[in-house]
């Protein structure tokens, strides 16, 4: 007994490294985050709510996401899918194409864009050849909705493949057995069984588009979202308070969407089982 206590009484030592971290780059931090958004009694909250450029910036950062995380599920879902069934030349150097994003950072995707769909980009210039006037979308929303999907497909996709690859086989089978139709068994036996998978990496996608700031800060002429609005306060504005307030809304926002995650995702896991 005594052995088991100091054991136990050990392993917690092992816990002082993540803890210490822990405190010094997010409690800490946190903490200090609240204070100063919370000085002159809340007034930058109350200031949030009646201006509409915060008010905007807040519903467009949203709105964008929520649209990056759909879309971004549908794709990586159909192919997924179809890498995890199908075997052919070349799959392996598809799959790391696929997943090379991942390498980049946000300022090398906004790059990308600008030199697909920027003033010199190659959609301006085919455009410009077939419709006699060059379409220059880099600098939208649109532009940034094209590099947050490019760098959240391949985090879904791998996410998706190592769920698609425990799928039990013989349930299909059964299926199609029983004279379901192949979008019958997609809906009612590997949709449900990929279902946790789903709903983490969405969670993942929309925070991940939620705070990406590289991306829009490459493309910034014409996007006005959230992570650009509190970087405009903090260096052009050197409105600390507000900038701390719009930060913890951010990060209140994107707890939301991780915490329902979790709790949908542990039930569609306790469902499955």
């Amino acid at each position: 007994m005594q052995d088991l206590t100091f054991s136990s009484a050990r392993r917690r030592w092992f816990l002082l490294p993540a803890l210490s971290v822990f405190a010094a780059f997010w409690l800490l931090p946190m903490a200090v985050l609240a204070q100063v958004s919370a000085a002159e009694r809340g007034a930058s909250y109350l200031a949030m709510v009646q201006s509409p450029r915060y008010a905007q910036s807040l519903m467009s950062t949203v709105a964008l996401s929520l649209c990056v995380t759909l879309v971004t599920v549908v794709l990586a879902l159909v192919a997924g899918l179809f890498l995890v069934r199908h075997r052919f030349r070349g799959r392996e150097l598809l799959v790391a194409t696929l997943t090379l994003p991942l390498a980049f950072p946000g300022v090398v995707v906004g790059f990308m864009v600008i030199m697909l769909a920027g003033r010199q980009g190659l959609i301006g210039d085919v455009t410009q050849l077939l419709f006699g006037h060059k379409s220059v979308f880099a600098y939208s929303m649109t532009g940034l909705f094209l590099g947050y999907l490019y760098f959240s497909i391949p985090r879904v996709i791998l996410t998706v493949m190592a769920a698609a690859e425990k799928l039990d086989g013989s349930l299909e089978e059964a299926a199609r057995s029983l004279g379901a139709t192949p979008w019958r068994i997609v809906r009612d036996v590997m949709l449900p069984a990929l279902r946790p998978a789903l709903i983490a990496s969405s969670s993942m996608c929309f925070a991940t588009s939620m705070g990406a700031f590289g991306t829009a800060f490459t493309l910034a002429t014409d996007i006005d979202v959230l992570p650009m609005t509190i970087y405009s306060e903090f260096t052009l504005n050197a409105n600390m308070t507000m900038a701390a307030a719009l930060s913890m809304v951010l990060g209140l926002v994107t707890w939301a969407a991780l915490a329902l995650s979790n709790a949908l995702g542990g039930d569609a896991a306790a469902a499955s089982a």
